[in-house]
């Protein structure tokens, strides 16, 4: 009975940490990309040994399944790049709404790619959930709805999330999750590398304070936050996962309040409560269908 809500568990730590990352973007006096790349780098070093020991201890993952870790590490690249580089043109507040769109993509791939059974009432939490982190964190977006660079990269980023999401839930049924996040922090990584030398950003001449977020970032949003995730993903659905992380914004709002002296109004608690309502809706509606999920 205790293993059955270690999954709901591993998500809400998830989302506590992922509800950082937007202020350690800001905090960070470099690049979006840039600090994407040393969060992706320091926490892939860290876990390297781990990742070596696992090695030795469980069984070799074969070729084959590879191909999940190296797309989601594709895909994380892409989010981090748009997401990160969007806070730079935009309010944080566009920029947490619309990344968390993402829900919406993962349910049409999951409806049209994979033929998952999506019951109505998951629908209605759907749009509850998304309507609340609407109302928390898009006050300014929701009264001049004008879609800039920043809004723009921000959407992109929630796509490319919800592929990573969507390839996780696959490619967790055959790998372990410390194994799985070490070997996606090696392919986004690379890919983070790329773009940073494309882009032509300097990785170096940062300020103290900046590589104390760096390593910050890469110890709480992607070790913690992301490890916490990957577990989640997999016992519980894509379809299910995403549209309970929205509740990282409703976090960030609420946090917000001692770490910004940013005060949520009413509007924004009435909203908070609304998606909370979507996410236990969405999540009942998990228990109801009684879909198969890899055991892990």
């Amino acid at each position: 009975m205790q293993n059955k809500f270690v999954p709901y568990i591993a998500l809400a730590i998830g989302i506590g940490a992922l509800s950082l990352s937007a202020m350690f973007v800001r905090w960070a006096e470099a690049p979006g990309p840039i600090t994407g790349f040393y969060r992706l780098l320091i926490s892939t070093i860290f876990l390297s040994p781990i990742f070596i020991r696992q090695q030795k201890q469980l069984e070799p993952i074969k070729n084959k399944y590879l191909i999940f870790p190296l797309f989601a590490g594709i895909f994380t690249a892409f989010d981090f790049a748009f997401w990160n580089s969007s806070l730079k043109f935009t309010t944080a507040a566009n920029a947490t709404l619309l990344g968390n769109t993402s829900p919406l993509w993962v349910a049409l791939f999951a409806l049209f790619f994979f033929r998952e059974k999506l019951r109505g009432v998951f629908w209605l939490g759907l749009i509850l959930a998304l309507a609340g982190a609407a109302l928390v964190m898009g006050s300014d977006f929701l009264k001049h709805p004008t879609l800039g660079l920043g809004d723009l990269m921000a959407s992109t980023a929630a796509i490319f999330y919800a592929s990573y999401q969507l390839t996780t839930q696959h490619g967790r049924k055959y790998i372990d999750p410390l194994r799985y996040t070490w070997l996606v922090g090696v392919s986004a990584t690379l890919g983070m590398l790329i773009m940073n030398l494309v882009l032509g950003n300097s990785f170096s001449g940062y300020p103290p304070q900046t590589w104390i977020i760096f390593f910050l970032t890469a110890i709480v949003s992607q070790m913690i936050g992301y490890l916490a995730i990957t577990y989640a993903l997999g016992h519980l659905p894509a379809s299910i996962v995403s549209p309970t992380l929205i509740g990282q914004p409703i976090l960030t709002t609420i946090l917000a309040i001692p770490m910004l002296g940013e005060i949520p109004n009413t509007t924004q608690w009435i909203g908070g409560a609304v998606a909370l309502a979507g996410i236990y809706i969405v999540n009942q509606s998990h228990m109801q269908t009684k879909e198969e999920i890899p055991n892990a």
